[in-house]
């Protein structure tokens, strides 16, 4: 809920010349409702809060126990509020009228350096204790908030974003050129593997699901907690992991419900964000609220050319969703006039970086718009529901089944899913033997051409870095038991999403929650038998049981179409598409640029494009790259 800062100085007091007064008014920048700061001889420590739940009213942060002296800075909202009630011994008189704050710092006092371990929310948060000269910090398992530090022989400083930290004495604004070689090498979504360093030189960010200590200027970094189970589960019957599961699942959503303000959801028209919305309006409604939807449309002018598989246009799903759940404010944002290349400057400038997914950018910034200017102050979202609660390829499940030698139960299963789908067994055997015998299918090819310069390539050693990890630089082998723990355990994909929704709410006030990624569900779904996911012929089984009454079974029993967002994209470029041949071109002529980028390439892929683009060219890996060249251009020139 706030933007957090602070700069300790080891050898001296502060000075007015240590810059800490320009510091503190880049953090006040921001949007918020209070700003303060707490200062001693050695340290000084900011906050410019922005007020989201009942309890940050009024809240003065930095705060200061009396008691112990300690001092805490804080970006959070704790999920797990009553349990701590307990293990603190909490009375109920102050209950309701304690900060996630001040529970921040009471479990320290109790559990010092394992307190992260006991807190379940989005969180970075540092403590000052100066009898012992010592700062303490941490950020949540799924990298829900930023934090960035700078460390110098004589100076620590830290801030939720990075560009205050410039105004200090001695921080440069330079290029990271070892983590720019992975954004340009990397040929997948992803922007880096390295989860310590950023796009500038002696900028680093505290991982995710890690702590630091600081004390007589040495800087210690550890990791303290997983987002893996520490036992499966194992019940009775289906129907006892179906009630589990809701229970957790409803929890997830009531802890994230949390706001004075109004609540806001991202809705498209499928299972993850549907289910968040039906039981986030029906709580709503028990507070006297409604549920405000935001569901990105393609604009009017566009015809759907994507297969009959798909739809770019989920509003009648979306739709029928608002008419059977009720209580629900629907918004359909087609944003006429934006696109991927009118917001380029604002993502970097918010990102503080280069970014790759410019097809969904534009429009992910205009519902945080729209929805930060309707009063919404907690924006709920179902974005990693994929991984947790609707996990679960039928194909994937039956893949396994095959290797087992699980014959009957393939058959049953196959027989029922090709009903489901209104298609022949064939077509699903094949699709299954492509899984099992990938070496059958087709050569591997990376999804967008490198768009690196090889002699960058070669002198930053990037390729020998990234053969290390799954990154699209060669044929990954589906293991469909490993793909949520892989997922769930790359630090990398997790911080990229994070920092994404963090610097989205740092400059709105609004603050994203997906409601399907609390660690309390993310565990329990990993721990039941995966048998739950697949069954008579429904692939996303738990979820489809579980959202019975809840979701209307246009949606909750759909496998035969999806929905594709962003599809309009290249649409939406056309009337540009000179202006961004133009700039292009004088990408090409621009020496800083050809020391970074593969400008061969980037022509090449100009030819190839050609000058008349149209929409069914969206997934025209050519025009991703001049996209994401075009980005990496803007980066560099503003980084100047």
């Amino acid at each position: 809920m706030s933007v957090i800062a602070g700069v300790i100085q080891f050898d001296r007091p502060l000075h007015p010349s240590d810059g800490t007064a320009d510091f503190m008014e880049a953090v006040q920048h921001f949007p918020g409702n209070a700003f303060e700061t707490w200062k001693d001889t050695s340290a000084l420590l900011g906050c410019r809060s922005q007020w989201i739940t009942p309890e940050s009213v009024d809240e003065r942060l930095p705060y200061r126990d009396e008691q112990s002296g300690l001092v805490i800075t804080a970006d959070a909202i704790i999920d797990n509020r009553g349990q701590l009630f307990e293990q603190l011994e909490i009375g109920r008189d102050r209950r309701s009228r304690i900060t996630d704050s001040e529970l921040i710092l009471l479990a320290y006092l109790k559990w010092g350096p394992e307190t992260p371990r006991y807190l379940i929310g989005d969180f970075a948060f540092v403590i000052w204790d100066a009898s012992r000269k010592l700062l303490y910090g941490a950020r949540d398992l799924l990298a829900s908030r930023t934090l960035y530090y700078h460390l110098s022989s004589n100076q620590f400083s830290f801030c939720s974003v990075i560009h205050p930290l410039f105004s200090l004495a001695g921080i440069d604004k330079r290029l990271c050129e070892e983590r720019f070689s992975e954004f340009l090498a990397i040929p997948t979504l992803l922007d880096a593997v390295d989860v310590h360093t950023t796009y500038y030189a002696d900028i680093l960010q505290l991982p995710p699901a890690h702590a630091f200590t600081l004390q007589e200027g040495k800087l210690t970094v550890t990791k303290y907690g997983s987002l893996m189970p520490e036992e499966r589960l194992t019940l009775s019957s289906d129907d006892e992991y179906v009630e589990a599961f809701q229970e957790i699942y409803q929890e997830s959503i009531r802890s994230r419900l949390r706001t004075f303000k109004q609540v806001g959801v991202t809705l498209s028209g499928g299972l993850d964000s549907g289910s968040v919305s039906g039981l986030a309006a029906r709580m709503l409604s028990k507070e006297g609220k409604s549920l405000q939807a935001y569901s990105y449309v393609p604009e009017r002018d566009f015809i759907d050319w994507t297969p009959r598989s798909m739809f770019a246009d989920e509003s009648p799903y979306i739709q029928s969703i608002v008419d059977y759940v009720g209580n629900i404010k629907a918004n359909f944002l087609d944003f006429p006039g934006i696109s991927p290349f009118t917001e380029i400057d604002g993502w970097i400038d918010s990102l503080e970086g280069p970014y790759k997914n410019f097809e969904n950018a534009f429009w992910v910034k205009g519902i945080h718009e729209e929805a930060a200017l309707q009063g919404v102050g907690v924006l709920l979202t179902g974005a990693r529901g994929n991984y947790s609660i609707s996990w679960g390829s039928a194909v994937g499940y039956y893949s396994l089944l095959l290797k087992k030698l699980q014959w009957l139960q393939l058959y049953r299963e196959i027989t029922m899913y090709g009903r489901q789908l209104g298609t022949g067994r064939k077509r699903i055997v094949r699709a299954i033997g492509q899984q099992v015998f990938p070496e059958r299918a087709a050569p591997f090819q990376p999804g967008v051409p490198s768009i690196i310069q090889p002699d960058f390539a070669r002198s930053s050693g990037v390729f020998e870095k990234l053969s290390q990890y799954d990154v699209g630089l060669r044929e990954s082998t589906y293991q469909m038991l490993r793909e949520r723990e892989d997922y769930f355990s790359n630090q990398a994909v997790l911080n990229m999403q994070g920092t994404i929704s963090a610097k989205s709410s740092y400059r709105l006030g609004i603050w994203e929650r997906d409601a399907t990624s609390d660690v309390r569900l993310i565990k329990f779904c990993l721990s039941i038998p995966v048998e739950q996911y697949v069954k008579n012929g429904f692939g996303r089984s738990l979820i489809r049981r579980a959202t019975n009454n809840i979701l209307p079974d246009k949606v909750r029993l759909n496998q035969r179409t999806r929905g594709v967002q962003g599809m309009d994209w290249v649409h939406r470029i056309i009337p540009r598409w000179q202006s961004i041949e133009e700039e292009l071109r004088t990408l090409c002529r621009d020496e800083q640029t050809s020391r970074y980028l593969n400008l061969m390439q980037v022509k090449e892929s100009m030819s190839k494009v050609g000058s008349a683009i149209k929409p069914e060219q969206a997934d025209d890996p050519h025009l991703k790259l001049l996209m994401r060249s075009l980005i990496a251009y803007r980066f560099l020139k503003r980084l100047q």
